[in-house]
């Protein structure tokens, strides 16, 4: 399975997203938050709840900490690379990114069913081992072991696993293992994935993208987990 690190838009799409980010820089910011992250919702669905079958990520209820990194990092194009986020947000200042975070981070609203995924019973009995449980012989750990046992995420800058398109999930490893997303060192996902195969992704991503999402799907707070290994991005 080849992990894409972008997904193609088409020249039109393109060409209207980047239009309506340049209008929204042009105007100047109104006092309603809601009114100035409308651009998002071109990609990522009405408050941020992208559907499950998609490729863009849903970012409604994900950690305000863990938005905000990313929305950074993309600004600054030193950790994370994609040409149309980049130009929405490249001159915003922190405190407007950070903001744009709290806003989405407060969404909380119903997942829609996960996806159906063409996947072996056994292909899904080895992600599901690997996200529950890890692999000790090689050093990893279970996914559940920092994204939390809910699989929804951890305050204030880890995120859910939970009700995101497999199309992404993919693309993000393939991103973490070519260096071309990366976080603050220690790079702790970077480094456990590098550890897994091709196999292994495919497993792990099938499985998470057929799992329900938990009623309460807010992240668990900071004091309910201890990081089996050193992550720069996680605060402490």
């Amino acid at each position: 399975m080849a992990f894409s690190l972008s997904h193609p838009l088409s020249l039109l799409a393109c060409s209207a997203l980047l239009a309506g980010a340049a209008h929204a820089q042009q105007l100047p910011a109104p006092g309603d938050i809601a009114a100035r992250v409308a651009p998002c919702m071109s990609c990522h669905g009405k408050e941020g709840r992208a559907a499950s079958d998609g490729y863009y990520p849903r970012i409604a209820g994900k950690p305000a900490g863990y938005l905000a990194n990313q929305l950074i990092n993309f600004r600054d194009g030193l950790r994370r690379q994609y040409p149309l986020m980049t130009y929405t947000v490249q001159h915003l200042s922190d405190d407007y990114l950070h903001e744009m975070a709290r806003f989405f981070a407060d969404q909380r609203l119903p997942y829609p069913p996960p996806q159906r995924v063409e996947a072996s019973a056994d292909t899904l009995a080895r992600g599901r081992a690997l996200v529950l449980q890890g692999d000790a012989q090689r050093g990893i750990p279970a996914c559940i072991a920092c994204h939390g046992k809910t699989l929804t995420g951890v305050a204030p800058a880890i995120p859910g696993l939970l009700g995101l398109p497999r199309d992404y999930l993919n693309s993000q490893f393939g991103a973490w293992r070519e260096g071309t997303r990366r976080a603050a060192a220690p790079d702790c996902m970077g480094e456990i994935t590098r550890q897994l195969n091709v196999d292994d992704i495919s497993a792990v991503t099938a499985w998470l993208a057929t799992q329900p999402v938990p009623t309460d799907s807010a992240p668990a707070p900071a004091a309910s987990v201890r990081l089996p290994v050193a992550c720069g991005s996680v605060p402490g």
